[in-house]
């Protein structure tokens, strides 16, 4: 044999021995090829407990004591929609600054109010769903098409607002 070839040959082996050495080392429990780096999680904003019941822009802002919710402008018939899960406990117009109303409860925290509706589409003790259709938006005893929109927290009137846009929860 020729010393070329030999040190060939003995580099050769000497690779495949440092090759096998290298693969009895490897720790089967690990995934290969290893997986990437778990990227830390995105904080994401809550959603929101509530949503908007209608469409239209807010004419009114909570103030606590003449506007206890918010006003929002519509077109007469335009949806109002459930904000939240709930049972429907009162639907009717016997109170005149409200005109034709319906209350839902949420449960025992919460109830929001629809006021001011033309037509309502639930009775009392259904179950609505957030987003269900719930009446149709109105002028009664209002001097405008308007939906008055209303949060009650434990039976005290709070700002819809930071409830409608997730910036409060509870």
């Amino acid at each position: 044999m020729h010393l070329q070839t030999f040190v060939l040959r003995t580099g050769a082996m000497a690779l495949l021995a440092a090759g096998l050495a290298a693969c009895s080392t490897v720790d089967l429990n690990t995934p290969w090829p290893a997986p990437p780096a778990a990227k830390p999680p995105v904080q994401q904003r809550p959603a929101a407990l509530f949503i908007r019941p209608a469409n239209g822009p807010t004419i009114a802002r909570f103030d606590g004591d003449r506007v206890k919710g918010i006003d929002i402008a519509g077109n007469l018939g335009d949806p109002v929609v459930a904000s939240a899960d709930g049972r429907v406990v009162y639907v009717g117009g016997e109170l005149p600054a409200y005109g034709n109303m319906v209350i839902v409860k949420h449960n025992e925290t919460f109830l929001t109010a629809y006021a001011h509706v033309q037509t309502i589409l639930v009775k009392e003790n259904a179950v609505v769903r957030q987003g269900d259709k719930i009446a149709e938006m109105g002028r009664s005893n209002a001097d405008r098409v308007k939906l008055r929109f209303e949060i009650r927290k434990n039976g005290s009137p709070v700002d819809p607002e930071p409830y409608l846009s997730g910036r409060l929860m509870q």
